[in-house]
């Protein structure tokens, strides 16, 4: 009797043509002629970059991008390209820079651009005489950090500085050691993880213990980006509006249930712009969150207050490991072609964009939260997605949206319902 059961081991599937992958998984799936047509449709990544971009490649999956308006940053005017599938991301960034435009816009800053390296060292004896061993050799390792990438340090970068923790665990103590360096306009993992394999041995060697990870540490605390922006009082609706956002943000400053939502809303606006770029948008998440919770309990990444003048002014810091350098912001032409937008002549500049995105986006979900709530808006977007969902085209689209909206009830049941009658007529 023939098996049915199908199998996921498919000898050389990484060696196949292309075509030949996504035949192969269609056979598996039982995808269509069109469905297989779609798949090799890569649009305007050529297959052949993405093929490179990642291991098995069969597909893209294409993230539309729009335009932030209104935003002015360190007195400059900038177009912000986002690349996100959520409704009323680019929009609230939109508004957002509109009430502070006349006041002045962003003011932008950053800390630096250092990543750190970790080192773990197990099984050692003398944990302190190690820790200390490894410090007075901190000369001899910045010359063996500086040999492993010497262009990076004729662009000014390199081995800045050496940190050894002596830590509890539940494995027992550890010795850790941080190599601090400058990666200038490279994000900078490839660069600091090589050092870190580089130094690995010699610690082993130097203090008779076992090293096991070399590894970046994405807790990017020396590479934090910062914006601050005040919005008049008058432009925002009034002291009622001001007052009601204050409070939204102490909640989420002070409740970790709140914060988590309050800092995904920061992190739809700073990670549509390092999808954009072509950046990394999980080292930056893991990044952010990890900052908020730095001092042991996970609050707000933003800051909000009331200024003397009775305006309410906000502030965010969050660690920005981006780079204008290495990966898909070389290779990937959308991701060229957005940071052509912007205009950015280094990775400090992008990380600064970066940082007001977010303290905007968060101060429109605040004011939207705090006034309409902040469904109204986003559901009237999320209209047109449901509308299409129930099947309408065109013209079509917008009519069955405005209906959906107008009855307060954007779900898929009464689109399809609502659709079937306007078709009738």
């Amino acid at each position: 009797m023939e098996s049915n059961v199908k199998s996921s081991r498919i000898g050389g599937f990484h060696k196949l043509g292309i075509p030949q992958r996504v035949a192969a998984v269609a056979g598996f799936a039982g995808l269509d002629e069109a469905e297989q047509s779609h798949l090799l449709n890569t649009g305007n990544l050529p297959s052949a970059t993405a093929d490179r971009l990642i291991e098995n490649f069969i597909g893209t999956m294409n993230i539309p991008m729009g335009i932030a308006t209104n935003m002015k940053i360190d007195g400059r005017d900038r177009l912000i390209p986002m690349a996100t599938e959520e409704s009323s991301v680019v929009a609230a960034v939109c508004n957002a820079a509109r009430q502070c435009y006349d006041s002045g816009g962003f003011i932008t800053s950053m800390s630096g651009s250092l990543m750190i390296a970790q080192i773990q060292l197990v099984d050692v004896s003398d944990p302190q005489h190690a820790r200390i061993e490894i410090l007075e050799r901190k000369e001899q390792i910045r010359e063996l950090c500086d040999a492993c990438d010497p262009i990076l340090v004729k662009l000014g970068g390199g081995f800045r500085d050496l940190e050894v923790r002596v830590i509890e665990t539940r494995g027992g103590v550890m010795v850790i050691t941080h190599l601090v360096v400058d990666t200038r306009d490279a994000m900078g993992a490839n660069a600091v993880n090589t050092m870190a394999e580089k130094i690995a041995p010699m610690i082993a060697a130097w203090t008779n213990g076992r090293t096991s990870l070399r590894i970046l540490s994405n807790l990017a605390d020396r590479r934090l980006a910062r914006a601050r922006c005040v919005w008049r009082t008058a432009d925002i609706g009034g002291e009622a509006v001001r007052d009601a956002m204050l409070a939204a943000y102490h909640f989420a400053d002070a409740d970790p249930y709140r914060a988590a939502t309050h800092n995904k809303g920061i992190m739809n606006g700073i990670d549509a712009v390092v999808l954009a770029t072509g950046n990394d948008t999980r080292a930056v998440e893991a990044g952010a969150h990890a900052y908020a919770a730095r001092k042991g309990h996970y609050g707000s990444l933003t800051s909000w207050e009331i200024t003397a003048s009775g305006d309410l002014a906000g502030v965010i810091e969050v660690p920005m490991a981006v780079g204008l350098i290495g990966g898909a912001t070389k290779l990937h032409p959308t991701a060229k072609s957005a940071l052509k937008i912007l205009d950015v002549r280094s990775a400090d500049e992008l990380a600064r964009i970066i940082a007001a995105v977010g303290l905007a986006q968060n101060f429109s979900a605040m004011k939207a939260l705090a006034t309409t709530g902040i469904q109204k808006g986003h559901m009237a977007l999320h209209s047109q997605n449901i509308a299409m969902m129930a099947g309408a085209v065109g013209e079509e689209i917008d009519t069955l949206a405005s209906l959906l909206v107008d009855k307060g009830t954007v779900r898929l049941d009464v689109a399809e319902a609502e659709l079937k009658r306007l078709r009738a007529h």
